[in-house]
């Protein structure tokens, strides 16, 4: 009896918010005849009938489409939703078309004339929800974004079923506004926030200052940019989840209201606390109602409401108090403040907290947080569930809804990575889990743009119902969609992968490059992995061996320099292998051969090959900074943010590499000048018969890092040189070692 009361609670908070009016069907329904336009050119897009019915979903907010024509007469997509209806968009040109929509460039010839759909074909999603992002991702990919970006960010997500993503831009401009009403200075406003790169961390708390502060400009451009990125969202039918109030507040809080009672958190990422150690209002202060309802109310006011928002009251920080009642006051203080404003809300968790510190969060201070909450009013993401998940371990979450999250990716790094056997069977497990209250799947990456396979398939299963009976068949007929061909090799090499970069099992794995390439060099650096490399460079020639039929292929191209590049990176560790053990043998000869390989050939044709794809130029990474800026002066700060997040992450080298990344010019002007700094230092330790000293190194290389985030250098935001021909060059000089077991 008490799973079904649970159930039924959460079925009439959750599903009564499902849908918009009819009244919006022609809304959606245009929304997506102009994504159709947008995507195939307004000629194809005339051979698509597109419409929205709600009365098409056989139960209330289970998102359903209909596909049906083609042959001699239009295809005719229908949705119960905007969101639904681009979906079904999606399924045909994927599984009838054999086209494919990518971060990295989509594959979209149609064959004609176009195929007919035998019947009726409709599917109906299996949970109310498809959840889309991470806090951190609006920091590690779509801080620099432009319109443009965005529009074609939001096209993939309703073509991927994505019908619930954050919408947290422009909310320092409404903090600004509320701090002001609030006595605060705008001097101790800038003082407050952190710079443009850095925002997530400042909006869960974990630092302020750092880096910043925002210029005036960046505050009109983000509220012009919020309100075209809610519109759009809105229009397909999307939830666009806005930001609420978590607790934390600026210290000069306390000048103005000297009484208020708040709590100066601990540090956070090694920073101390001239920029972290945020202060947290006691949740029984009278200022704590006050100040959330006041941005809460000024927020809706500016951009209208749709009744889910985000808080992250401890993200990676511990609470003062372990005491189940100051939790639960705390929880209830933050939703309170919610529902003062809007009594529709509904409280979005990123369940992380419970995750990242097992230890402080036992089954009472969990139970308190959830208790906290009416049931169906708290909606948690179960961030991390394809390698540790929450729901198992806290009754499903003591009763309250949550979605299954796969994280997948952090800091945005490159690498070849995934789960699949985990994510492909982790959604039905949540399903079938007794007295589940699973209302959902998502994807919640901190950085986006690699991997795309993990992502096709983590969409599709929003859409079925049980797990895809055979990934290897699968992943062979994903490629095939890539490139727009079928190639045995190209299928060989694809499964090969699959049973090794993307086949990372237990909890342990984690989507965080920690190659000995983008990390500082040391004598103690960890190269194990757990795949068999012998796949991925089996792989790598296969991919190679479909080049002549392929090459044409923008996907191909792009996958053939990213399988390259993971070989290079392995190539990376094992020379630093051989070097380290020249080095303890006090073998100099060696170490030279080795460490001159590695540095002095390896990496500067792994920049020459990156810097064939403008995917991986960091003049475009930087350039994009340099866009959002309204001056000189400005794109210079932008850029300099843009450099910090990728290298030192702090003045410090506070959170060192965590967002690395394999760029062109970063290769060549970051990563290259460390080794050779660290290979030199090791062959002087061996010719004069003294110990490598680590500490030493460190304070040199930093000099090293800080330079080049400091550096005005301006690097190109073009292509050059063929990546086909490049890779091929690659792999004729070093294949041949590798299979000799030869360095």
């Amino acid at each position: 009896m008490v799973a079904v009361a649970v159930a039924a609670a959460v079925g009439v908070l959750l599903l009564a918010r499902a849908g918009g009016a009819a009244g919006d069907e022609a809304r959606e329904a245009a929304a997506v005849r102009a994504l159709v336009a947008r995507l195939l050119g307004p000629g194809p897009a005339a051979d698509f009938s597109v419409s929205v019915e709600r009365a098409l979903a056989t139960k209330p907010g289970l998102d359903t489409y209909s596909l049906g024509g083609g042959g001699a007469a239009r295809v005719r997509v229908r949705g119960s939703t905007g969101v639904a209806a681009a979906a079904g968009l999606h399924r045909y040109l994927r599984d009838f078309c054999g086209c494919h929509v990518a971060w990295s460039g989509s594959q979209l010839r149609l064959p004609r004339p176009l195929p007919a759909v035998p019947g009726e074909l409709t599917e109906a999603t299996p949970n109310r929800y498809r959840y889309y992002q991470n806090v951190c991702t609006q920091s590690y990919s779509f801080v620099w974004w432009d319109w443009a970006r965005w529009e074609r960010e939001i096209d993939w997500m309703a073509l991927n079923g994505i019908n619930l993503a954050l919408a947290w831009s422009g909310q320092e401009a409404i903090w600004q506004r509320v701090y002001l009403a609030l006595g605060l200075t705008q001097t101790e406003i800038n003082e407050f926030f952190t710079g443009p790169a850095f925002l997530a961390w400042g909006r869960m708390g974990n630092l302020h200052t750092w880096d910043g502060p925002l210029p005036p400009s960046w505050h009109i451009k983000q509220l012009y940019l919020q309100h075209r990125v809610l519109d759009r969202m809105r229009s397909f039918g999307m939830t666009p989840v806005l930001p609420a109030f978590a607790g934390h507040v600026p210290e000069a809080v306390t000048r103005v209201f000297p009484q208020v009672n708040v709590t100066k958190m601990g540090s956070w990422g090694h920073f101390n606390c001239s920029y972290s150690c945020s202060f947290l209002l006691a949740p029984e202060d009278p200022m704590f109602p006050v100040i959330g309802s006041l941005f809460l109310r000024e927020l809706v006011k500016e951009f209208g409401t749709d009744h889910i928002y985000g808080a992250d009251t401890f993200n990676e920080m511990q609470p003062p108090s372990s005491a189940p009642s100051y939790l639960a006051a705390a929880t209830t203080a933050v939703y309170e403040a919610m529902i003062a404003v809007d009594t529709e809300a509904v409280w979005l968790l990123q369940g992380w907290l419970f995750q990242h510190q097992p230890q402080f969060w036992g089954p009472a201070q969990i139970g308190a947080v959830l208790g906290a909450v009416p049931r169906g009013r708290l909606l948690v993401l179960d961030l991390f569930a394809e390698s540790q998940p929450v729901y198992t371990r806290t009754a499903s979450f003591q009763g309250q809804p949550f979605i299954w999250c796969m994280l997948h990716n952090f800091g945005g790094n490159h690498g070849l990575f995934g789960a699949l056997e985990a994510v492909n069977g982790g959604p039905e497990a949540a399903r079938l889990f007794p007295n589940s209250t699973m209302v959902g799947t998502g994807m919640a990456p901190e950085g986006i743009s690699q991997n795309e396979v993990v992502y096709s398939l983590m969409a599709e299963l929003g859409w079925r119902k049980d797990p895809v009976p055979d990934l290897a068949a699968w992943v062979t007929n994903f490629a095939a969609q890539r490139y727009g061909v079928s190639h045995p090799d190209a299928g060989a090499a694809w499964r090969l992968l699959l049973r090794s970069v993307y086949n990372c099992s237990g909890e342990a794995c984690r989507g965080h490059n920690r190659s000995p390439l983008v990390r500082r060099p040391s004598l103690q650096m960890n190269t194990s992995v757990w795949y068999n490399r012998s796949s991925v460079f089996e792989a790598w020639r296969l991919l190679l061996t479909s080049a002549p039929s392929l090459a044409a292929s923008p996907a191909f191209r792009y996958d053939l320099l990213d399988l390259t590049r993971q070989a290079v990176q392995e190539l990376v560790s094992l020379y630093y292998e051989e070097a380290r053990s020249a080095y303890l043998s006090k073998e100099l000869t060696s170490l030279l051969r080795a460490g001159g390989v590695l540095a002095y050939e390896l990496l500067p044709a792994l920049d020459e090959l990156l810097a064939s794809d403008s995917r991986f130029l960091l003049g475009s990474w930087l350039e994009q900074a340099r866009a959002a800026a309204v001056s000189e002066a400005e794109a210079d700060f932008y850029e300099q943010n843009s450099r910090y997040q990728l290298t030192l992450w702090g003045p410090e080298g506070n959170i060192l590499d965590y967002a690395n990344k394999q760029l062109a010019g970063l290769v060549a002007n970051y990563y290259t000048p460390r080794w050779r700094l660290f290979l030199e230092a090791l062959a002087d330790s061996v010719a004069q018969g003294i110990p490598f000293q680590q500490h030493q190194f460190d304070k040199n290389v930093f000099q090293l890092e800080q330079a080049f985030v400091l550096s005005k250098q301006r690097y190109p935001s073009q292509p050059r040189g063929d990546t086909v021909d490049l890779a091929k060059k690659i792999f004729l000089k070093y294949y041949p070692r590798w299979v000799a077991g030869s360095w």
